[in-house]
């Protein structure tokens, strides 16, 4: 063996020290360029230092060729592959290349770089030219299975950066070795970045920013990653730089770049790191940030960069960057981790990804080896190892902590340590934390912050804002700092914080004072009651909340302890927010402080409000099950106050003059089931906008001077049932209404005269109504509604309608259409557009019974509710159901069926129907039309006879073959039988769908799979038969020389059983063909070409479809089954074949393929197609986009 060793540098000796044997293993095609281009390349890496080794030196005689490289391949920090143009020619060369490819996965600091001698990169990806070539010779004598591992492996390489000779140095060999050798020193020279060695819930979020650094085009694309602090934001963009920085030219990563940019010339500093990183260790001088700048534009303008930038806080500290951001080589990457939401909001073309916490599973994983030094907790450890799990929200810095704290203490301790958690946080991460709140802008924000979290999490936004305002903050401001710093979240309307931010601010309150009473808030019940009893509160309290059926729930007192009084308020001067709950106080109400501005009493003990209490400055009162009669006995002017709510007070008979609260803007009375009449003095309201009076149920009238409310925006009088009067006219004044909801009110009823003119009464500026259960026919839409237009979202749940309404056709903007239970609901023609709503579901047709025919005006994106609805046989863009008597007849005569008024009737699974599980609803033989393929169920066993090749085999492989200049492809028919397994008659249909198919074109790296959704249930001793014909008749789908792989399954093989199933090709005369086409046309001219048309939003990877399930939605569902169904998308076991056959006849069928099993239902599949059965309930409640337009095609 003649061991070529360097003798210049050190890179052996580095080499040696970190397991490595060689610096590059040298990839090529011998007949090539053994004596030629690679014996140059090889001299220049040897005189450059570099270890190399290439095989003919390498290998001793005698020794294994396949495990010496494989040896030698993981042995080597870098392999270089130089593709010539009969690289591929050599199954040596294809193995190698696997083998290669296998080791970068493995292995994440291993380098490889593709060289394009003479060849075309496109060519090596797409294997076209000569590849096309070799492979074509290859397919003679190679499996599937090996011709697909070395497609992939020469895809996956020619996606690297390369270097490619004649685009990079215009055919001069000699330019071309020294830019490679350079190429080399720069990957070589860079280094893995250190992370930790167990990363629980790291991968699959990685995997994600991946998929986005993985863009092929060449725009330089920003990525904020941003996140609470201690989520993890770090430790993922170190992976992600480890993973990916190879591919890239120059890659930078600086870290802390918010403590760094704080210190004096901190930026310099940054600028200086950059530079260094890019020139691969090159040292530059920068003065200032301006030179820096020019010195890094210079330096990225000519080479395809990964740039990673952690822990930024503010933009000066993104300028010596993004200032020169036009300057970055096509194709560079910039990662940017941060806590600050909105860091880049003033930037055009910023991706946002949001980092979220562990799930359970997760955290207690990574608790686990943190506090135990294994992936689960030890025995008799569960209980507490969850708590503390719970406790840290899933945060991975506080399990990380938190777990590092309890690692090898004994179980008193972890107890004791949970006891203490509840009180006091752990020191360690509350100061970790405490940097965001640090970094706020000022103490409002900081004292808003501190509000939020001890009162407020929860509460809906704009309640929070009228609030806070009237305690002289600028609310709205401080909430959008707070969330830009990831500090608060809004969801739903409603403010949230993360349960380790909120216990940091209240540490932060809690270290104010050893004392409770010295504290500026009071939220624990357990101190605020001492206080109270002790009467020791002081001015420094500002907020105040006691809740006494929780302290009593958990730290029982002596009820003669249990009294309170007003006077223990006395010296609270400077308290605004007050609440409190399950609280009786004793004395005079004079004695409470006079600047409160939030007043939240559930459940207040008197029958009114004592008129001495003060209450001139309050913004917010919420007295909400309570036991108020009237709210004032005497009149009480409120100048301040802005809402009002005694929601659930059953005792209140009438309601105050609102000429003494003339600033009120939400007035809240939802079940005050006592209460008649609304006072008429409501009209003088100018500023209300919101007024509830859900399920006041003896509520009979509505004061005429509701007209005046020009202010209004919500009214919902839901439920309201008994009212006598409400007069329409006052409606359509109401020029500011953008809610109105009168559900459950009988409107034909109340307006008999004029029910079929209702609508026209509102007023145009409505943007949701809803008139469910209103017994409204279809009569009461039959007039010009077209000024209701503006509509987002409409809620016709319980009406005898029975077509959809002609007004809603107009309703362009519409987000939310609901029909839930119209029984007599019978078509659904027209439908708009209905736009993607927020909570995701965008139409309701839940109890539809007789719901038959839903089609569209255009392209309609939706996720549909349904249930119920048994009689639904056509859904434009999505199926279509019809006897089979009435199916095209040239589709009869393609699958050969005869006697069809004999076929006798069958046990029809119906998706959308409510019915017990193992009940099918019997009826004729129907044909099925999806996606481009046609079904039909039948009972029997008897093999169609033109279904002549069979196979014991799992799979059934075959050769499209060639065809006479008169005929073309058709598509392929597809037959099954199947049948319970034994002692299998309990299992649910409406879960698992029994069989399934898949088609590969192995040829074109083609996958379509597919269920049909309505399916023959067999009987207990019985077989169904499944006939299907998939159109393919787009020549980019299927030619001759295709290697076609067909896979029949069953959907839960404990269950079900595929006893047998065949395949033919179908082709066709070409006269016929243009007959057919038209004929099928005219019968049904919404059958999609689906099977060559638009199918991407059912595309899972490159090329793989999985027919109804949209990518979308199936990342969505739990990760262990999303594993078991990527398996099933991406699986290997197609390389069992069947035998190929060809026979001549007339018209259709020139070539056809049969193949039969005695049992298809492979052990090997079980686990995973239970996963994929499961799953295929997951389209009968939602479902995606589905575009005419792209169907039509």
């Amino acid at each position: 063996m003649a061991l070529v060793r360097s003798t210049q540098g050190t890179s052996s000796d580095s080499n040696t020290r970190r397991g490595y044997h060689y610096d590059v293993f040298l990839s090529f095609r011998g007949e090539d360029t053994r004596k030629t281009f690679t014996d140059h390349l090889y001299t220049a890496l040897i005189s450059a230092g570099y270890l190399t080794f290439r095989d003919d030196d390498e290998l001793e005689t005698g020794e294994d060729i396949r495990s010496g490289l494989k040896q030698a391949i993981q042995m080597s920090r870098t392999s270089v592959i130089v593709f010539s143009k009969d690289y591929a020619s050599s199954r040596w060369c294809l193995n190698e290349l696997v083998e290669i490819v296998d080791h970068k996965r493995t292995s994440s600091d291993h380098v490889v770089i593709p060289v394009f001698y003479d060849v075309d990169p496109s060519h090596v990806r797409k294997q076209t030219g000569s590849f096309a070539e070799a492979f074509a010779r290859h397919r003679k004598t190679e499996p599937p299975h090996m011709m697909e591992r070395w497609r992939n492996a020469l895809a996956e390489v020619a996606d690297l950066a390369g270097k490619v000779l004649q685009s990079q140095a215009h055919g001069y060999e000699s330019k071309f070795i020294k830019d490679i050798v350079k190429v080399i020193r720069d990957k070589l020279s860079r280094r893995h970045l250190s992370v930790e060695s167990k990363l629980v819930g790291v991968h699959s979020r990685v995997e994600h920013i991946n998929l986005w650094l993985q863009d092929p085009s060449h725009d330089v694309g920003i990525l904020l990653v941003y996140g609470l602090p201690g989520i993890g934001k770090t430790t993922i963009a170190k992976c992600v730089y480890n993973s990916t920085f190879e591919s890239f030219e120059g890659s930078s990563y600086v870290e802390n770049i918010r403590e760094t940019a704080s210190h004096p010339d901190g930026l310099v500093q940054i600028q200086k790191q950059i530079l260094y990183d890019i020139l691969n260790g090159k040292k530059e001088k920068i003065h200032n940030v301006s030179e820096g700048i020019i010195k890094i534009g210079r330096a990225i303008s000519f080479r395809k960069v990964l740039l990673v930038l952690d822990d930024v806080d503010h933009m000066d500290q993104l300028d010596v960057v993004l200032r020169m951001k036009d300057q970055f080589y096509p194709g560079s990457k910039i990662i940017i981790t941060t806590r600050r939401q909105r860091l880049l909001k003033t930037h055009e073309g910023i991706t946002v990804h949001e980092v979220g916490p562990l799930g359970f599973d997760e955290s207690l994983e990574l608790l686990s080896w943190h506090a135990f030094g294994q992936d689960h907790p030890l025995e008799g450890y569960e209980k507490y190892s969850e708590e503390v799990a719970q406790h840290s929200g899933r945060l991975p810095l506080a399990l990380k902590v938190l777990g590092s704290s309890l690692f090898g203490e004994p179980k008193r301790v972890w107890k004791s340590t949970l006891e203490k958690l509840e009180v006091i946080p752990n020191g360690e991460l509350m100061n970790k934390l405490r940097i965001s709140y640090d970094s706020l802008q000022d103490d409002h924000d900081q004292n808003l912050f501190l509000h939020v979290a001890c009162f407020f999490i929860g509460q809906d936004e704009d309640r929070i804002v009228t609030i806070l305002d009237g305690c002289d903050f600028k609310t709205i401001c401080g909430i959008q700092n707070l969330r830009d710093r990831c500090l608060v979240t809004i969801v739903m309307d409603k403010l949230y914080m993360h349960d380790v931010i909120r216990d940091m601010g209240r540490e932060i309150v809690r270290r104010e004072s050893y004392e409770p009473r010295n504290r500026s808030r009071l939220w624990r019940s357990k101190d605020s009651f001492e206080v109270l009893r002790e009467k020791n509160g002081t001015q420094a309290i500002e907020g105040f909340m006691l809740d006494m059926h929780e302290l009593l729930t958990s730290n029982p007192i002596n009820s003669n302890k249990n009294v309170l009084e007003t006077n223990s308020f006395a010296r609270m001067h400077k308290l605004k927010l007050l609440c409190l709950r399950h609280v009786q106080l004793d004395g005079c109400y004079a004695e409470l402080p006079i600047g409160l501005r939030w007043l939240c009493w559930p459940e207040f003990p008197l029958d009114s409000i004592p008129v001495d209490f003060s209450l001139e400055k309050l913004v917010s009162l919420e007295m909400q099950y309570s036991s108020l009669r009237q709210v004032f006995k005497e009149a009480k002017f409120l100048p301040s106050l802005k809402i009002l709510d005694v929601s659930h007070s059953h005792g209140l008979t009438e309601i105050m003059d609102f000429s003494l609260c003339p600033r009120l803007e939400e007035l809240i009375l939802v079940g005050c089931t006592s209460l008649i009449v609304v006072h008429e003095s409501i009209g003088n309201l100018e500023r209300l906008v919101y007024l509830n009076t859900k399920d006041c149920k003896n509520l009979r009238m509505l004061p005429k001077s509701m007209c005046m409310l020009k202010s209004l925006e919500t009214l919902i009088l839901s439920g309201c049932s008994n009212l006598d009067e409400f007069p329409l006219e006052m409606m359509q004044r109401m020029e500011s209404l953008k809610v109105l909801e009168i559900d459950g009110i009988p409107m034909s009823g109340l307006w008999p005269e004029t029910c079929s003119s209702i609508l026209s009464y509102f007023p145009c500026s409505l943007v949701k109504l809803n008139l469910s259960g209103c017994n409204l026919s279809d009569d009461a839409f039959r007039g010009d509604l077209s000024k209701l237009s503006s509509i987002q979202r409409l809620y016709l749940d319980e009406n005898p309608i029975c077509t959809l309404p002609v007004f809603i056709k107009g309703l362009r903007r519409l987000n939310h259409l609901s029909f839930h239970n119209c029984k007599v609901l019978d078509s659904l023609l027209g439908l708009p557009n209905v736009h993607n709503a927020m909570d995701g579901i965008v139409m309701n047709l839940n109890g539809c019974i007789s719901l038959k025919k839903i089609t569209y005006q255009s392209e309609f994106k939706q996720n549909v509710m349904m249930g119920g609805n048994c009689n639904l046989v056509e859904w434009e863009y999505w199926y279509k159901l019809e006897p089979i008597d009435r199916v095209d007849a040239e589709m009869i005569k393609l699958l050969s069926l005869f006697n069809l008024r004999s076929m006798p009737s069958i046990r029809m699974r119906q998706p959308y129907a409510i019915s017990h599980p193992n009940e099918g609803r019997w009826s004729p033989v129907q044909g099925l039309y999806q996606f481009g393929i046609f079904s039909t169920f039948l009972v029997g066993n008897e093999v169609p006879g033109w279904f002549s090749y069979k196979s014991t085999k799992s799979s059934l492989s075959f050769m499209v073959p060639l065809l006479p200049t008169t005929h073309r492809i058709r598509g392929l028919n597809i037959f099954a039988t199947y049948a319970n397994e034994e002692n299998s008659n309990n299992h649910d249909y409406s879960i698992i769908r029994p069989i399934m198919a898949k088609v590969s074109n192995k040829s074109k790296g083609l996958k379509w799979i597919y269920s049909p959704l309505f399916y023959g249930i067999p009987g207990e001793g019985e077989d169904m038969i499944w006939l299907s014909h998939w159109r393919m008749e787009s020549e980019t789908i299927l030619q001759c020389g295709d290697q076609v792989v067909v896979l029949v399954m069953a959907g839960y093989p404990e269950w079900f059983r595929v006893k047998e199933f065949g395949v033919e090709l179908v082709q066709e005369h070409q006269h016929n063909m243009m007959m057919s086409n038209q004929h099928n046309t005219k019968s049904d001219p919404h059958y999609p070409f689906v099977i060559g048309g638009d199918l991407s939003m059912y595309e899972h990877k490159p090329g793989i479809y999985f027919l109804g399930f949209s990518k979308e939605k199936t990342e969505n569902i739990v990760f262990g089954i999303q594993r078991m169904f990527n398996r099933l998308i991406m699986d290997t076991d197609e390389e069992d074949t069947g035998k190929e056959g060809h026979e001549d006849e007339p018209d259709y069928t020139i070539a056809r393929m049969r193949a039969a099993s005695n049992n298809c239902s492979l052990g090997g599949w079980k686990v995973l197609l239970t996963a994929a059965g499961l799953f295929f309930t997951f389209a009968l409640v939602v479902r995606s986009s589905i575009s005419p337009k792209k169907k039509r095609q």
